[in-house]
């Protein structure tokens, strides 16, 4: 079977080292390695592929007695991993999700889509996916996110997709799902607030369209970014160009995101990510 270690500690001389020392001694095979530091707050990053037969729990005891007390270590297997999808009323990069899962290019299980508007069910439907219609109109924010938990939790997701959902989730909610919620939007924020960033741009003249795709925390559109694009535009872009344009960086950037995260190539340091 094939493994993903990932470590994230203090670092100290012989590391690399050590640690792929005990990997030779189990008699496994390192496929892949990526190691990075980041000099100023001196923590050391290492991702590691193998393959072989382990008991995990030594494994893991052992990697450990030779890390510096302050570490954080994960062993994953390259099993495809289950994913929720939040949707609003857009379908460009949920279409574009579907589409990608349809054709095996997304190593994970689509277990659902949640959304609180139906203008998506038709095209889930059309995959063969659960469809789950959850109004705000009868309920408090609290009642309603208590009752997207639910969905959620009903299928263990390993990731949570923001695939274009407008509302804003609150602290609890972001609290629960820490480091599984993965947002895609345009990178005109915060300079283009509101619900027509696109007129904006145009009436500015802007000349570069982006998109971001990050991970969601109380801070709105704030959190640790994991993947961004841009593509270069003129003046001879009308808004409704623009608008087009967008959306395709968005279903790139998105996707390439998501892949990151099915790949295990993303860690967390403070507000930002080590991709490795």
């Amino acid at each position: 079977m094939r493994y993903r270690l990932l470590i994230d500690t203090d670092d100290t001389k012989g590391l690399v080292y050590n640690i792929s020392k005990i990997l030779f001694e189990y008699a496994l095979n390192i496929d892949q390695n990526t190691e990075f530091v980041d000099k100023l707050s001196n923590k050391f990053f290492m991702r590691t592929e193998f393959t072989g037969k382990i008991e995990k729990s030594k494994l893991l005891s052992d990697i450990c007695a030779v890390l510096p007390t302050n570490h954080t270590i994960s062993l994953k297997t390259d099993e495809k991993k289950n994913i929720v999808i939040l949707a609003s009323k857009e379908s460009h990069v949920l279409g574009d999700l579907l589409i990608r899962y349809e054709s095996g290019e997304l190593q994970a299980n689509i277990k659902a889509v949640i959304s609180d508007h139906t203008e998506t069910q038709d095209l889930v439907g059309k995959f063969g996916i659960p469809f789950f219609h959850i109004p705000t109109a009868l309920h408090t924010r609290e009642q309603h996110e208590k009752l997207i938990s639910t969905a959620i939790d009903q299928f263990d997701p390993q990731i949570i997709v923001l695939a274009k959902y407008m509302r804003i989730l609150t602290p609890n909610i972001v609290k629960t799902y820490r480091h599984k919620l993965l947002n895609i939007h345009h990178s005109f924020l915060p300079a283009f607030i509101g619900a027509n960033p696109y007129d904006m741009a145009y009436s500015r003249g802007v000349k570069v369209i982006g998109a971001t795709a990050h991970y969601v925390t109380d801070d709105l559109d704030e959190g640790p970014i994991v993947c961004q694009d841009v593509i270069h535009i003129d003046h001879t872009y009308s808004s409704s160009d623009m608008s087009k344009a967008g959306k395709n960086v968005e279903k790139i950037v998105l996707s390439d995101a998501l892949n990151l995260l099915l790949e295990d190539k993303v860690m967390v340091h403070n507000n930002k990510t080590v991709i490795l």
